[in-house]
């Protein structure tokens, strides 16, 4: 039960028996995290570090020096999550734990971020409020619409881009808000389902989840359906909200 999970508790203590043909394949990093934001693509940056012997890691925090784009781009690829849209030091909050201590020196196109090549040289120290926080865009987008806030949904969830299913789900403008949130655009105008001749794959989205505030990709799971979903956001310019209709 996903209010349960999200209060803390082990998976072990909000589990519940039930019949289903759905199952969750899920995919986590184990060398890069983000920390302390509001959602998966988003947070301060640490990364997994070996001291000595394997048996003895801990995570550290990454020098905003020592991080440009480039090594941006790897995280982001590696969590599963879109394009870097904001790279700041300090804005999920700084923490005197220890700092990865080498420069990262990615070309943009490794999948993982301990991939990249990096300095010979240590870094002694890192200036207070210069530990790497990061935000990457969600992997939603939509389609084949007059703008990019306006089309088919499609989300992109453990490396596939499929159409997101629009019968399961009752879609209303509040529960489409999200998708829109997570677009960057303003708010939902129209929401649509559609019937195509042809089943698919597609993702679909666990209500309960979304209505707790989640972002789409973290309420997804695989199905098979002919029902797809058409969504059209308001367009943010500016701080201002317009409708491409």
């Amino acid at each position: 039960m996903s209010d349960c999970v999200q209060s803390g508790s082990a998976l072990k203590e909000c589990a519940t028996s039930d019949y289903s043909n759905s199952i969750l394949d899920l995919i986590c990093s184990d060398s890069v995290r983000l920390v302390n934001g509001t959602r998966l693509c988003s947070g301060r940056l640490e990364v997994k570090t070996n001291h000595s012997n394997h048996s003895n890691q801990w995570w550290s925090s990454v020098c905003e020096a020592d991080f440009d784009q480039q090594d941006a781009e790897v995280v982001c690829r590696e969590l599963g999550c879109g394009a870097p849209s904001v790279l700041q030091g300090a804005l999920y909050g700084d923490v005197e734990a220890s700092m990865w201590t080498k420069e990262f020196q990615c070309g943009g196109t490794e999948s993982a971020l301990l991939d990249c090549r990096s300095s010979g040289s240590d870094r002694n120290t890192c200036s207070p409020g210069k530990a790497v926080g990061l935000t990457c865009s969600e992997p939603v987008r939509l389609v084949g619409g007059d703008s990019r806030c306006a089309g088919t949904l499609e989300l992109k969830h453990q490396g596939d881009w499929r159409q997101v299913e629009g019968r399961y789900y009752d879609w209303t403008l509040k529960e489409a808000a999200a998708a829109c949130r997570d677009l960057d655009c303003g708010s939902a105008v129209s929401v649509e389902q559609r019937e195509e001749f042809s089943w698919r794959s597609v993702w679909r989205i666990m209500s309960d989840c979304v209505q707790s505030g989640s972002a789409l990709r973290e309420c997804a799971t695989s199905d098979y359906s002919n029902s797809i979903l058409d969504l059209i956001c308001s367009v943010t310019v500016g701080g201002f909200h317009w409708t491409e209709l």
